[in-house]
């Protein structure tokens, strides 16, 4: 058999998400070695925080966005996504850009700058490309959405590691993916709901596009003055709490598959709240905990729940949430608790409650490569091809 005929390189959830379990149980770990002074820091010509942000948005972040939306074009525009040697090629890019962000400083400027866009340059192209192709078969009209994000976020890359312009980086990044998971907690939620609890939740074209405009320019929040950005922010929390009132959360919360999804939802709320409150009038919180609760209560909740639906649904296996799979979620709940709440009320043991969350993260990854990454390996089960 050809290697680019492989079940890994028949579709982009594949590799790709294979390599988030990796970069999910590795890299917050890692971080907190380095944050502990534990473990020696990259060999780059920026900061080691700035190599952590980097990594989480562009390396794990990136590697379930891109396998998620390679994926999704089946769905979206009725064509096959990138497979076999231009499915391997993405995943080489990747591996190279995360061997140039540890080595940055040992390679010449300009080899550096095409090793950490070629993955990310190559994605927004070749993604860009099929929306834009086969726009007329499309089935949702506000894919238009992501033609916008996705040059965005190579700017934001950039920004990111630039000393002068970090903060507005990791903002734009950080909006970037709110308005993704925005757009998919649209689609998503409403199919979950319909089909475990047979009821519709509350979807307006307006308010949707609202919704998403308004994350769209809050994009651009670090450009902003204080008091703009605060008003913005909090005009987007009050229609996401006002839609979620009507999308049955009292029905969500039974289920944890389910409930951690709206958890994941309430935790962009929170992060706008948050973003309001420090641009008005800044509170003296233990850590980072705006940026954190959205890595920890959006990402962090959201991603191992999408991870486990998908590989088990595009594998052709019935989508059924055991023991062990609830158990990942409970663990990425404490993980958020660890790393965003404890430290409040007890800051001295700071390192400790970071330790923990990133064992959390490391644990609940791991398990989910040891128990997935054999799937993602394989034949589809009902023999169906992609």
């Amino acid at each position: 058999m050809k290697i680019s005929n492989h079940p890994l390189w028949r579709v982009g959830f594949r590799p790709f998400f294979a390599l988030a379990c990796l970069a999910g149980l590795s890299l917050p770990i890692v971080w907190a070695m380095i944050f502990a002074g534990r473990l020696a820091g990259p060999s780059t010509t920026f900061s080691s925080l700035q190599w952590h942000a980097h990594e989480m948005f562009f390396g794990f972040g990136w590697a379930v966005l891109g396998g998620f939306l390679l994926t999704s074009t089946k769905n979206w525009v009725h064509q096959r996504g990138y497979h076999g040697q231009a499915l391997i090629f993405l995943v080489v890019a990747w591996l190279v850009e995360r061997a140039a962000m540890w080595f940055a400083a040992s390679l010449p400027p300009l080899l550096f700058l095409l090793a950490n866009n070629l993955f990310l340059g190559a994605m927004v192209l070749m993604l860009g490309w099929t929306l834009i192709r086969y726009r007329d078969d499309d089935t949702f009209p506000d894919n238009y959405f992501f033609l916008i994000i996705l040059p965005l976020f190579l700017v934001a890359k950039n920004l990111m590691l630039s000393s002068d312009h970090f903060e507005a980086g990791w903002t734009m990044a950080l909006g970037l993916f709110r308005v993704a998971f925005l757009v998919m907690f649209e689609r998503t939620l409403t199919q979950f709901m319909k089909n475990v609890f047979q009821v519709s939740i509350l979807r307006h074209p307006l308010l949707d596009r609202s919704i998403k405009l308004l994350a769209v320019t809050l994009v651009f929040v670090s450009a902003m003055p204080p008091l703009l950005a605060a008003v913005i922010s909090l005009a987007l929390a009050a229609l996401l709490l006002g839609r979620f009132v009507f999308w049955k959360p009292q029905l969500a919360m039974r289920r944890i598959e389910l409930a951690i999804m709206y958890l994941g939802y309430l935790a962009i709320v929170a992060q706008l709240l948050l973003n309001a409150t420090d641009s008005i009038a800044p509170i003296a919180w233990v850590g980072t905990v705006a940026v954190h609760v959205f890595t920890f209560g959006a990402m962090g909740l959201v991603i191992p729940a999408m991870l486990i639906r998908i590989a088990k649904g595009h594998t052709g296996r019935k989508v059924v949430f055991d023991s062990i799979d609830k158990a990942v979620l409970w663990i990425m709940i404490l993980g958020f608790v660890a790393r965003i709440v404890l430290p409040q009320f007890s800051p001295a043991a700071y390192l400790r409650w970071l330790d923990l969350a990133a064992t959390c993260w490391l644990l609940a990854f791991a398990i989910l490569g040891w128990r997935y990454i054999p799937y993602l390996l394989r034949e589809r089960v009902d023999g169906k091809e992609h």
